[in-house]
Formats: structure tokens, C-alpha cells, sequence
């Protein structure tokens, strides 16, 4: 027997889901009594004596028992409506404190939103509870397609007037986002700072003291002196070395030169995979500099896991454009098994990604191959303006 489509599956007829469904529309006359009941009253109350200091308390009072009472109204749509209603973030102010909460919730969008739902919620719910009596009493044969269709303005009640705006639930997006954008650049400080602290700095305080010893010994031991003078050339070669891959660490010149074509194939060279890596780019132009910056550690960071961790022999990358996206592919033939875990590697890479509205997609099952897919912007929105 085929299985039924997901239309025949909601289609209005006598089931479990049109009782769930009528139940909740029989309660929303005497919600929408007290609801209305509560808030006519104490909304004229504070708006008349807005000109005290009262009817501020009193707003915000009736605000926050809105807002509560919202939550519960979004839980009766999932239960009895069978409807997927997003929570929104907890109201908070700027800053820490009591007052800041206050103006937080007297001007927050779902709060006044439930206000309007609570004064609607009274005529609808009149004539959904009185629609649905009669549909049971009269017109029974009808009452799975009245049941529905009043409970589709239920529905669209609670999504536009209880649910988060998108704009909302956007702003929090971006604002997670920012909060893993600046935690990776924290990250990245401390490493640089404790490579130079560890590396170049320890090396060129140690090159100091030796050129201050070569400078004691010079008029009486002028050989010894000068064998100083050449260790210490040689520790100035290491420390240059090292400065210079700290450098191409944070941005590689050849990128700031020449672009993703000729950083990658530098990159490439330098990957220890036995069998090498292929690099193909086929870009006309070339992307905005922040995203090359992160196309390229993104490619950097992969190609270190898989001479590190999959045990791989080769690997590919390619580069190409997209109507006005970046899309970019690493491939390794190593073990698989690779994931986006909390607090790893690859998740990482993807916080940064996602953070300039990026996509970043993992393919890597126990036995390889693994492909790691990643999409970003060509421009930056910053640089569009």
C-alpha cells in the first residue's frame, strides 16, 4: 500500500487532528474573554495617566504579563494546532539593571503585538466558538472543513502577532554571529601574540645579549667575537623566518598580490600530502579582499587537517563563481570521520563563514572520501555600500 502524500495526510476530514483542532478553537472565546477583559482596562489606565509616572508601571506591568501570557498561547497553537511557533529571545536592556529592563520591554515589538492579539482575540473568538457550535449542531457533515479553515486564521494570528519578526529573528542571528566572529579574532591575538612572545621575541632578545657579549670580546678576544657575530647572524636568518611565516599566517602577501590563484598554488607546494595537491580556480575577477581572506584560511586550515588527522595521500581544491557567490570544494582521500563538533577545528571555520551569511557543508563518512563544500558572498556588505 503506497504511502499517503503529506496533502492527503492534512486534508480536512474526522480525525484526532480536527478534534485538537476544535477544542482549541472553543477555547479561544473564553481566552479571548479575559484577555480582553485584562488588558482594555489596565491599557487605558496607563496610557491615561502617562503623564505620571504610574501609568509607566502600569504599562510595563501589563507588557510583561502579555509577553508571559504569549508563550503560553504559542504552546497551545503547538500542542492542539500542531504548529512549529519559534520562541523568542528574553527581553533585555542595553545594559545590566532594573530600569534598563523597564525600557526594554515599553518598547518591545512582540509585547505590543500581544496587546493587539489579546483585543482581537475577543471578536474572533466569538465567532470561531459560535461557527464551530453551529458546524457540530447543524451543519456536522461540514465541520472538519469549518474546523480548518478558522483554524488557519488561528494559525495566522499566532505567526504574525505572537511569533518573532524576521527581522528579529535576524538581528539575533547576526548578533550570535558577531559574538563567534569576535571570539575566533580573540583566539587568533593570543596566537600571534604567543608566537612572537615564544618565537621571534625570545630569539631576538638572545640575539641582543649575544651581540652585547660579541661587543664586549671584541678587543680582547677577537675571534671569539666574531664567532658570536656569525651565531648571532644566524639567529637574526631564524628569527626573519620565523616573522616571515607569522606573516603569512595572518595575510599572505602573494593573496594581497596576486589573489587566490597564486596563494593556493603557494599553499598547495607547501602541503606535506604525498601525492600532492591539485588546485583549480576559474575565477573572472577577483572576490572582495575579506572574502579571499577567509577563502584562503578556510582552504589552509583544511588542507592542515588532512595531512594531520585523515591520513590522506591527496587532496584537491577548486575555486569558481557563482552568479554572486564564492564557491569553493576541498577533497582529501584520507579516512573520513571528520565532523563539526562544539569547540573544534571545523566548527570554527564554519562560525566564520556563516558569519558573512556563508554556507559551510560537511561530507565525510567512516572510510572517505571527505568533501568540505563552502558557499560565501563575493562582496562583503560593506564593500556593496
Amino acid at each position: 500500500m503506497t504511502e499517503p502524500t503529506t496533502a492527503a495526510r492534512r486534508r480536512p476530514r474526522f480525525d484526532a487532528r480536527m478534534v485538537r483542532q476544535a477544542a482549541y478553537l472553543l477555547a479561544d472565546l473564553p481566552i479571548g474573554i479575559t484577555a480582553f477583559a485584562l488588558t482594555v482596562p489596565l491599557l487605558s489606565v496607563g496610557v491615561g495617566l502617562l503623564i505620571t509616572v504610574v501609568g509607566f508601571w502600569v504599562l510595563f506591568a501589563l507588557l510583561l504579563l502579555l509577553r508571559a501570557g504569549s508563550a503560553l498561547e504559542r504552546a497551545r497553537a503547538r500542542v492542539l494546532l500542531g504548529e512549529d511557533v519559534p520562541e523568542p529571545a528574553p527581553v533585555q536592556g542595553r545594559r545590566p539593571g532594573f530600569m534598563q529592563l523597564v525600557i526594554a520591554t515599553l518598547t518591545d515589538g512582540l509585547a505590543w503585538r500581544s496587546v493587539l492579539y489579546s483585543v482581537i482575540m475577543l471578536p474572533w473568538g466569538i465567532i470561531a466558538f459560535t461557527c464551530t457550535v453551529v458546524s457540530s449542531v447543524v451543519l456536522f457533515p461540514l465541520l472538519p472543513w469549518v474546523v480548518h479553515g478558522l483554524s488557519s486564521v488561528d494559525r495566522a494570528l499566532v505567526g504574525s502577532l505572537l511569533s518573532p519578526g524576521r527581522l528579529t529573528e535576524r538581528v539575533r542571528e547576526l548578533e550570535d554571529d558577531r559574538g563567534a566572529v569576535v571570539d575566533t579574532a580573540a583566539a587568533d591575538l593570543r596566537r600571534i601574540e604567543r608566537d612572537l612572545h615564544d618565537g621571534a621575541q625570545a630569539r631576538l632578545v638572545t640575539l641582543a645579549m649575544d651581540l652585547g657579549l660579541a661587543k664586549e670580546k671584541l678587543t680582547e678576544d677577537p675571534d671569539a667575537a666574531a664567532r658570536m657575530v656569525s651565531d648571532a647572524h644566524n639567529e637574526v636568518k631564524l628569527a626573519l623566518r620565523e616573522l616571515r611565516d607569522l606573516a603569512r599566517g595572518i595575510h599572505p602577501a602573494v593573496l594581497t598580490d596576486r589573489g587566490l590563484d597564486a596563494a593556493l598554488s603557494s599553499l598547495a607546494a607547501r602541503c606535506p600530502l604525498p601525492g600532492g595537491v591539485r588546485v583549480e580556480v576559474e575565477l573572472p575577477e577577483r572576490p572582495d579582499s575579506a572574502i579571499e581572506g577567509i577563502a584562503y584560511f578556510t582552504v589552509s586550515e583544511l588542507l592542515t587537517n588532512a595531512a594531520k588527522h585523515s591520513h590522506a595521500q591527496s587532496a584537491s581544491v577548486e575555486i569558481w563563481r557563482s552568479d554572486e557567490r564564492l564557491m569553493l570544494q576541498v577533497r582529501d582521500d584520507g579516512v573520513g570521520g571528520a565532523q563539526e563538533l562544539p569547540g573544534g577545528g571545523l566548527a570554527g571555520l564554519a562560525e566564520r563563514i556563516r558569519a558573512v551569511d556563508g554556507v559551510f557543508v560537511v561530507a565525510s563518512p567512516v572510510g572517505g572520501p571527505t568533501d568540505v563544500t563552502a558557499e560565501l558572498p563575493w562582496r562583503t556588505r560593506t564593500a556593496a555600500r
